[in-house]
């Protein structure tokens, strides 16, 4: 059984896929407080660096915002640099006083790269093109992994499909997807 506080935002399922130079990343638009559905349509996607980076976000949306911004300053300082943005992010994260207080994990991929960073100062780079975050991420995780051998679905269907799956099992996750692709 999951206890949470009444008065914090929860859920969320972002799931990142990758085939080649081709990816994308795809998010649910539910926002909870507690037991109670407050939002059906949140965009918990981002584009930054020009439109050449795309992250997803799961934890409180403050939290996610000032990350993104401290991300694309990152981004600024190491142009095409993903990783190294990311890195020098996930560095003062965890160093950082008030950064190390953010409730968030994010999912960030370029035409190149697909990373997961969280508040612990890690950077991980899955090693099966698959990233799934959020309350529902192992659903969503699940299904991808079981569909991305189909060479005959396109990623978006494959992300839909298990998006479909997570927000069919986990509470916190909503039927209303949004997909940004590089």
């Amino acid at each position: 059984m999951i206890n949470h506080e009444p008065n914090t935002l929860y859920g969320t399922t972002i799931l990142c896929l990758r085939r080649g130079e081709e990816a994308l990343v795809a998010g649910d638009g539910q926002v909870t407080l507690g037991n109670t559905i407050i939002k059906s349509n949140a965009c918990k996607l981002r584009r930054l660096a020009g439109g050449n980076v795309i992250v997803g976000f799961a934890g409180a949306t403050a939290d996610a915002m000032t990350l993104f911004e401290r991300l694309e300053e990152k981004l600024e300082q190491y142009p095409d640099q993903l990783q190294r943005a990311c890195v020098e992010l996930a560095k003062d994260w965890r160093t950082d006083k008030y950064l190390r207080q953010l409730q968030a994990m994010m999912a960030v991929c370029d035409k190149k790269n697909s990373l997961i960073l969280s508040g612990n100062g890690d950077v991980i780079e899955p090693e099966d093109d698959i990233i799934a975050i959020g309350s529902g991420g192992t659903f969503a995780l699940s299904a991808a992994r079981a569909l991305m051998p189909m060479e005959q679905l396109d990623l978006e269907d494959i992300a839909r499909r298990s998006m479909k799956v997570a927000a069919d099992i986990c509470i916190y996750t909503s039927h209303n997807i949004l997909v940004e692709k590089i």
